[in-house]
């Protein structure tokens, strides 16, 4: 019996022209679903479940299309073979542009995924896990790579305003309480204090979220992941907390009481602190109080504020 011949199949993007003449700023794949390994520094290397983004720009106008399948593979090669790093997202996006020799210059690519960290509570060291969303972007461009780390960082606010309002009731029944009494016990203050006539209003908080990105120096050769999400933290003074005893349930309120934050406040905390980072050439900041007492949120957008950098 005869050996059939193989047919040669059809390659539209190679074998045909564009309809229509034109470049394109960007021709890719997103959403894709693939395990990573990333290199965080000062971090064990630790495998996510990321959703990727990969684009290169289109010079030619007359070519039909650009080659998906090659940019899918070169995730793929680096998803089973190495870590996501410095290095090798500089090499992924060289070989982007490189195997599409002719019809781009640029690339870029984006690395969204969930970083979980065992995190130790305030005051009983008890330790859970918190899941931080964070974004890995490489742009490269004749040369220049463009690196950005975002983060998404959770928090607690309480409002200056609402707090001043509860202490003034707090002053208004101490003085109906007592306000007659030529002497006052302290006992008895202190006994009173520890009912809810004695505090009668307590100022509303609300779970918070900063948004956090910035852009890496050239120097950098593994992600600043933990240290930005330290830097936000310690900044902000309430993060959210994962295993709690009651000590802890109790050192954060005391946390909250006196670090009392308009979204303004938050703001230019984080500004601060990220202003004495070197290693950051930019940021981007914006903070979210998901308000309790509206049905609205409040929010406040900052950046480093540097000439051709990130924008409001």
């Amino acid at each position: 019996m005869p050996t059939a011949t193989p047919t040669m199949m059809p390659d539209i993007a190679n074998q045909t022209k564009a309809q229509t003449e034109g470049t394109l700023d960007w021709v890719g794949m997103s959403n894709i679903e693939m395990p990573v390994v990333v290199g965080a520094a000062n971090e064990p290397e630790r495998p996510v479940s990321a959703r990727v983004e990969a684009f290169v720009n289109l010079t030619d106008p007359k070519a039909k299309g650009i080659h998906m399948s090659r940019l899918y593979l070169l995730l793929e090669d680096l998803s089973n073979n190495n870590a996501l790093n410095y290095s090798t997202l500089k090499t992924l996006l060289n070989d982007f542009i490189s195997s599409h020799d002719g019809l781009a210059n640029q690339a870029f690519v984006q690395f969204a995924f969930d970083y979980h960290l065992r995190r130790k509570s305030l005051i009983s060291k008890k330790q859970g896990w918190k899941a931080y969303p964070v974004v890995i972007t490489g742009r490269y461009n004749q040369g220049n790579l463009d690196l950005q780390l975002a983060v998404e960082v959770p928090y607690s606010s309480t409002c200056p305003c609402s707090a001043a309002l509860a202490r003034q009731l707090i002053q208004d029944a101490f003085a109906e309480q007592f306000g007659t009494d030529e002497e006052v016990d302290a006992e008895l203050v202190h006994r009173w204090l520890g009912t809810t006539q004695g505090i009668v209003a307590t100022p509303h908080s609300q779970r918070s979220i900063a948004e956090v990105k910035v852009k890496l120096s050239e120097q950098t050769t593994e992600f600043p992941v933990v240290e930005l999400i330290d830097a936000i933290e310690d900044a902000l003074q309430t993060p959210v907390q994962a295993a709690v005893k009651r000590e802890d349930e109790q050192e954060f309120a005391r946390l909250n009481g006196q670090n009392l934050m308009f979204c303004e406040d938050a703001a230019r905390k984080l500004q601060h602190a990220l202003n004495q980072e070197s290693q950051y050439a930019d940021f981007w900041i914006r903070v979210n109080h998901y308000e309790s007492l509206h049905a609205h949120d409040a929010v406040s957008i900052t950046t480093k504020g540097i000439t051709g950098g990130f924008s409001a």
